[in-house]
């Protein structure tokens, strides 16, 4: 077969990626490896048996393939596979050997060179060493070592801080304080054109500065600018609107105790997203301090039927019982939620207050210190 044909079935296996054919993709994908044995086309083969949902037979291919041994990027595909078949003794294996300190720093790297397999593409990359580090700290988190699983997330953001996902884990999961988030943010290394990203990040970590330090930072995210008509130099599109800063400005909202406040903003945004989780939550801790059982009751049932196995959902309703004095039920609902993300601090938060408002006063502070432990922040 001429090369130009291949490079059609290559289009063809990119295209049904694309359209969420993945049966189509790993046919055509299997065709296009046979014919040359590239390691791109290996690798391409891989992805689309990994997207199918096939991750034995996707770990296999990487395994079989020796390139696993020498290129970063199959190793960590492979990685992916084992992440996602919870073997994690062996996803750990599999990247390799490397030591991280307290700050994130990486040590005794092993060879990472990466074969260059999308010749095509223009887009900018995020460093696969961060997507590496990354998934360690997924597989730690899961093992339950918090401690090395904080560690190698902050190397992830450290080693691109384009890999949002790390510091999303470090702020949800409440396991830095105040001041390590702050340092945290002072390292990492922006890109010139990156300085919306470093704003837009200050605003995501945690906002007990004075109020005019919180406000002129989200002014300052606000006023970011994109001129989206080239022809029409006022026709500019700002940040202003965006659900993730609206989100975050609504959490800040329900940390100054202005609930009336983060409960209109929260409404007005999930009006335009129903489904903006981060934004939900805090519209129920805002409902819950405004005693709106009507709106908590509506926000559980829904929660409940779209996310049957999601702690938030539970979560929501331990709030609406808790709203209307249940506390007995309101307990059981916190402690399902604990159970299905044992990581979810509002949930332990919870379980105390439930405790407190019976006057049970050593089981509250159990479950208040058992919080301190697990979320320093």
């Amino acid at each position: 077969m001429r090369e130009e044909q291949i490079e059609k079935l290559r289009g063809v296996v990119r295209d049904c990626v694309s359209k969420h054919l993945y049966s189509s993709a790993i046919f055509f994908a299997d065709k296009v490896a046979a014919f040359t044995n590239d390691p791109a086309d290996i690798y391409m083969q891989a992805q689309a048996l990994f997207l199918g949902r096939h991750y034995r037979r996707a770990y296999h291919l990487l395994n079989a393939s020796k390139i696993v041994l020498r290129d970063l990027r199959f190793r960590y595909l492979a990685a992916k596979c084992l992440e996602e078949l919870k073997e994690w003794d062996q996803c750990l294996l599999m990247l390799g050997d490397a030591k991280v300190d307290e700050h994130g720093n990486v040590y005794d790297t092993e060879d990472c060179n990466v074969v260059y397999l999308d010749k095509d593409s223009e887009d900018r990359e995020i460093n696969i060493s961060a997507a590496t580090c990354f998934l360690r700290g997924r597989a730690y988190e899961a093992m339950e070592n918090r401690a090395l699983a904080r560690q190698w997330y902050k190397a992830a953001i450290k080693a691109d801080p384009l890999c949002y996902e790390a510091l999303d884990c470090l702020i949800e999961n409440h396991v830095l304080t105040c001041e390590e988030e702050t340092n945290l943010l002072s390292s990492l290394q922006f890109g010139p054109e990156d300085g919306w990203l470093s704003s837009f990040y200050s605003c995501l970590i945690k906002k007990y500065d004075k109020e005019s330090v919180v406000e002129a930072k989200f002014r300052e995210v606000e006023k970011e600018s994109c001129n989206s008509n080239p022809s029409s130099p006022s026709f500019t599109h700002t940040l202003k609107n965006d659900t993730d800063l609206l989100a975050c400005k609504a959490e800040y909202f329900n940390q100054c105790g202005e609930y009336q406040k983060c409960f209109e903003l929260t409404s007005d945004l999930l009006e335009k997203d129903p489904f903006h989780l981060k934004c939900t939550l805090v519209h129920i801790t805002a409902a819950m301090e405004l005693g709106n059982s009507n709106e908590l009751y509506l926000m559980a049932s829904n929660l409940v039927k779209d996310y049957p196995q999601k702690a938030l959902s539970w979560f929501a309703v331990g709030c609406y019982y808790y709203c209307i004095k249940k506390y007995d039920q309101s307990r059981c609902y916190f402690s399902k939620a604990t159970s299905l993300d044992g990581t979810f601090a509002p949930a332990w938060i919870g379980f105390g207050n439930a405790y407190a408002a019976q006057e049970e006063g050593d089981q509250a502070m159990t479950a208040y210190r058992t919080a301190a432990r697990l979320f320093p922040g």
